[in-house]
């Protein structure tokens, strides 16, 4: 029920989102935001969405089989004759057609659909789950590229400053024209790699704004917080939280249901249908129409792969006095033999999908598990790479001193400072490593965007 609550939701917003403006005006955006936008401007979504509310309305008008279908027939037959009496024959009838009992194939095939919809809603909501992940990522890869780029610019004024000193130094005789020169290819490097990381950002933020289908970039609200350790459950936890909402699991369960369904549609083929269908007329020459007939009967319906029986028997009426009958037998030998290995098939299928529920149910504790695992190895990662910055940096302390005393170069400097440029990329890129992670893990659980760390606490 959870799902269909869940599924309901979305589509309504899906179908909210079409007659909302293209593009709104924001001031600011976070995570959460950025993946409904991301929905809200999906044309795909939208489609997908409104393609499956049309097959559920479908679906409900299928219960129109339970009901009696009626037909009003009218026709006027005027023959003129050269050679004895005119005739102007007119006919009303009504009549009525009414399934008594499908031998359970109605209703059968009615679970099958309803099961089809439910997995396609499973597949709809993995559609959206997926478009707003692309939403968090693109939010994600944008915030780890400004601050790239910022300690990129940042080192680059450093390091200008640096060859500025360098280059008195060699006007005074107290420094090498190579090691300028060396200063100069190395600052030129790292302004190629500001302009090629610019261009790239710019590139990356273009596609987020069109993915949320926004004019314009607005504030990104969110930080990337390189301090930040990772909340994680337990992996048990993790393991049994995953066996109960991953998408894939819930696919698989919907498989095995229709399989079983479909496997109980074969055993009870066997059952005869059985129909009722009635008529009711007047008719004459002149109004008002003076002779009148009706008629009821049974129609049942045998059919199994090696023989097919249609059974009808009906009776009736025609005024004045005029009495009917009509029993009638249509025996149909090995009608469909290639039909009777379809349950054999079905069971076959059937084990399969059991067997390979299993397998998803064995991959996904144990991927889970090794989920959480990967987590903390990348948060111990992250503690390393802020370690290594803290420690570049005093190092860095110290080859200045070691400058001052006269140890080693300018050159030599600038280098350890383009080290330790790498060194603080690199903790950047480990905090957006964990991030993925834990978002990762999220969604491997059926989890929104910060609820890690509230499944962790419970």
């Amino acid at each position: 029920m959870n799902k269909v609550k869940k599924l309901v939701l979305i589509l309504t917003f899906i179908l909210r989102c079409v007659s909302l403006p293209a593009k709104e005006h924001y001031d600011y955006i976070t995570f959460s935001d950025s993946a409904e936008l991301a929905l809200t401007s999906s044309l795909e979504l939208r489609q997908a969405g409104t393609a499956h509310t049309l097959r559920e309305g479908a679906w409900k008008w299928g219960f129109a089989d339970y009901l009696p279908r009626f037909n009003l027939n009218v026709s006027e037959n005027d023959r003129l004759q050269m050679i004895g009496p005119d005739s102007f024959i007119k006919n009303y009838s009504l009549g009525i057609d009414q399934l008594i009992w499908s031998g359970g194939r109605t209703s059968m095939t009615r679970k099958l659909e309803r099961l089809e919809l439910n997995l396609s809603s499973s597949r709809l909501e993995r559609m959206a789950s997926d478009i707003g992940e692309a939403a968090i990522s693109a939010y994600r890869n944008i915030l780890s590229s400004r601050l790239i780029l910022e300690i990129r610019k940042t080192a680059l004024e450093i390091l200008e400053e640096q060859r500025k000193i360098l280059n008195e130094e060699v006007q005074l005789g107290l420094a090498l024209p190579v090691d300028l020169a060396s200063a100069d290819i190395n600052l030129a490097n790292s302004k190629l790699e500001i302009y090629s990381h610019q261009l790239d950002l710019i590139e990356i933020e273009n596609q987020f704004a069109e993915l949320l289908g926004l004019d314009y970039l607005p504030v990104l609200a969110e930080k990337v917080d390189v301090y930040r350790s990772s909340v994680l459950p337990i992996a048990s936890k993790a393991g049994f939280l995953a066996r109960e909402g991953n998408p894939d699991l819930v696919e698989a369960r919907y498989s095995i249901q229709m399989k079983q369904t479909e496997l109980r549609y074969i055993r009870n083929s066997w059952i005869p249908a059985f129909r009722f269908n009635g008529n009711f007329g007047l008719t004459g020459q002149h109004y008002p129409l003076t002779r009148y007939n009706w008629s009821a009967g049974i129609t049942i319906d045998f059919s199994a792969p090696w023989i097919h029986n249609r059974f009808a028997a009906q009776t009736g009426l025609e005024s004045p006095s005029d009495r009917t009958a009509m029993v009638q037998n249509n025996l149909n030998l090995l009608p469909d033999p290639a039909a009777g290995f379809g349950r054999k098939q079905l069971r076959n299928a059937l084990t399969f999908e059991h067997e390979r529920y299993n397998l998803i149910l064995e991959r996904v504790g144990r991927t889970a598990a090794n989920a959480v695992e990967k987590c903390i190895l990348i948060d111990q990662r992250r503690v390393l790479a802020v370690e290594a910055a803290r420690l570049g940096a005093e190092r860095v302390h110290i080859e200045e001193l070691r400058l001052q005393l006269g140890h080693i170069t300018r050159l030599k400097l600038m280098e350890t400072l383009m080290e330790q440029t790498q060194r603080e990329i690199a903790v950047i890129e480990a905090a957006v490593a964990l991030l993925e992670a834990e978002r990762e893990l999220e969604r491997f659980l059926n989890l929104k965007p910060g609820e890690l760390a509230q499944l962790a606490q419970r």
